[in-house]
């Protein structure tokens, strides 16, 4: 069988990317179709023996600037010729799973969301009322295109109960759970740690703007605890300027020192809506509970008073509130270990085959 893959654009890593090199070592001849490639931010991708690009590639600051080309995505994904594969699989948040294939080739999409500016986070997006003026025919154009788009799949498949409804919701669409991969044989627990807790909170995170990572500084702020930020944004200097000294920012780090981050931390801390949330997975692994929003992916993730704890509002009040009922709250290593096993690669993989088998 010949198979494809396809992925919106390749140039960041984040929870997809682990999809995709999931995917690559189930179907390691299969090249991977995308928009842009940026191999500098984007090394993992070396891994694939093809990478083919679209007509933006040309375009040399499309790589780190993708998002003023939306209107542009349409007409990429529906470039890529696929007469020769028997598959494809596309991983998806945007525009891939509007691919056109003719019969008899198949087409799975991993929806990571339904496209976000669109859809869910369209008021985050568009806030400022004279760019959602002026965006407004490109965006109706968008919707209309992304709905079609959204049925041309034979099937799609959605990385938690949270993008299930959201497919349903935008899509009129039914799609199946499978969760994505938890890549856990590299998070190695470093012995010499002996379950020994330092004084702080941590957050993993790309720093943008829907990642609610304000909320957090907000609250440490108020609380005076510790809390250590790691990853890197477009929000990053924005971020650092509204937190006080208790707050520190590491940038992106290796893996190592990350492994020693969630090892000691007291808590990871998650106040945005996941679609999943690979990090919450990570840092169960690691024998560190979460403090999560109650809503989008945690609810898939984590295990309200076993392995973490909820807030209900995305309110510095009801995060305070969630940091100080934690403090009172133990957590079994045990607990915390069963959970995250349930998200290993190894299950994302069965379940794709069965999939494939069906289609």
């Amino acid at each position: 069988m010949k198979i494809a893959l396809v992925y919106d654009r390749v140039n960041k890593w984040g929870g997809a990317e682990q999809i995709l090199l999931s995917l690559h070592e189930m179907f390691p001849n299969a090249p991977l179709y995308t928009s842009l490639f940026d191999s500098k931010n984007a090394s993992w991708a070396k891994v694939f023996k093809e990478i083919k690009t679209s007509f933006l590639q040309k375009i040399p600051w499309a790589r780190t600037r993708h998002e003023y080309l939306g209107t542009f995505m349409p007409i990429v994904f529906e470039s890529f010729d696929f007469s020769n594969f028997d598959l494809v699989i596309s991983v998806t948040s945007e525009a891939a799973k509007g691919i056109l294939v003719k019969p008899p080739t198949k087409h799975i999409a991993i929806v990571l969301t339904p496209t976000r500016y669109l859809w869910s986070e369209y008021e985050v997006y568009f806030k400022n009322p004279i760019l959602k003026f002026v965006s407004y025919p490109f965006v109706s154009y968008l919707k209309k295109w992304d709905i079609i788009a959204s049925q041309r799949p034979d099937k799609l498949v959605a990385i938690s109960k949270e993008v299930k409804k959201r497919i349903f919701k935008y899509y009129k669409r039914d799609s199946e759970i499978i969760y994505p991969p938890v890549d856990l044989s590299k998070l190695i627990p470093l012995k010499e740690l002996n379950n020994i807790k330092k004084d702080y909170y941590l957050l993993v995170s790309r720093l943008v703007a829907y990642k609610k990572v304000d909320l957090a500084i907000k609250a440490f702020n108020r609380l005076g605890k510790k809390l250590i930020i790691v990853g890197g944004g477009t929000s990053e200097r924005k971020l650092k300027k509204i937190a006080k000294k208790n707050i520190n920012f590491l940038g992106i780090v290796e893996l190592k020192n990350l492994t020693r981050l969630y090892q000691e931390a007291r808590a990871l801390i998650m106040p945005q809506e996941e679609d999943f949330g690979i990090v919450s997975i990570e840092s169960q692994f690691l024998n560190t509970s979460v403090i999560a929003y109650q809503k989008g992916g945690s609810l898939d993730t984590v295990i309200n008073r076993k392995t973490g704890i909820f807030f209900q509002k995305q309110t510095v009040d009801s995060l305070v509130s969630a940091v100080k009922e934690f403090e009172k709250q133990e957590f079994l290593e045990q607990d915390l270990l069963q959970n995250s096993k349930k998200f290993s690669k190894d299950v994302f993989k069965e379940k794709i085959l069965s999939i494939i088998k069906y289609v």
